[in-house]
């Protein structure tokens, strides 16, 4: 599916969020405070987004995705490479930062994937974890649920592929409660973990340190 959608998948992100998608990655890519020069990993990096701003702040970006779609439309010049998310294929304890843009509700199994995240992460490093949210405010999570889902699924099929901006809206519901994944992340061997609602609670910025 994301090898089908990797061609204009920039484009609608861009379109979609109405360009908050790019304060979102700066907002993380701050959020890890780490100095430049230090090495982190973006899993899921689809095109090369977060590579790039990770990049722009001074750090060493190596991004991984299993879609070959996606890395062969990359728009980065940070190393990538194909691969899974719960197999990194990194030495242990050898970066100091890790980010995901988006694609927890995608991965079947949040629990092995924040124990691969540890493995990699020496102590004291940093994770920055972005994914779609839903307001608290009703007002607000009604018309979100509108154009989550009926407007983000009109556009998707009309400038890429109906199915697969179908089940990117539907695929929220996979996403455990907050304290849930909260709890499975600092069960994997983090401490320190946030959450922060961004844009009135659209998304979510989701925070953690390495144990040590």
């Amino acid at each position: 599916m994301f090898d089908e959608i990797a061609p204009r998948y920039d484009l609608l992100n861009r379109l979609l969020t109405f360009r908050l998608d790019t304060r979102w990655r700066r907002r993380a890519v701050a959020a890890l405070g780490l100095a430049p020069g230090e090495t982190v990993i973006d899993v899921a990096c689809g095109t090369g987004d977060l590579c790039n701003e990770l990049e722009a702040a001074g750090l060493w970006a190596v991004g991984v995705d299993f879609s070959a779609g996606m890395l062969a439309r990359a728009t980065t010049r940070a190393p990538l490479m194909r691969s899974d998310a719960l197999n990194l294929g990194v030495r242990e304890r050898s970066l100091a930062g890790a980010t995901c843009g988006f694609a927890l509700r995608n991965f079947a199994d949040l629990g092995s994937f924040f124990a691969e995240l540890a493995r990699v992460l020496r102590p004291g490093a940093r994770v920055a974890m972005l994914e779609v949210a839903e307001p608290s405010n009703p007002l607000l999570r009604a018309g979100h649920q509108l154009y989550f889902g009926k407007v983000v699924p009109a556009v998707g099929s009309l400038l890429s592929s109906r199915q697969a901006y179908r089940y990117l809206p539907q695929s929220v519901a996979y996403l455990p409660p907050a304290p849930e994944l909260a709890a499975l992340i600092a069960g994997a061997g983090f401490r320190d973990v946030k959450r922060e609602a961004l844009s009135g609670g659209i998304a979510q910025l989701i925070t953690a340190t390495r144990e040590g």
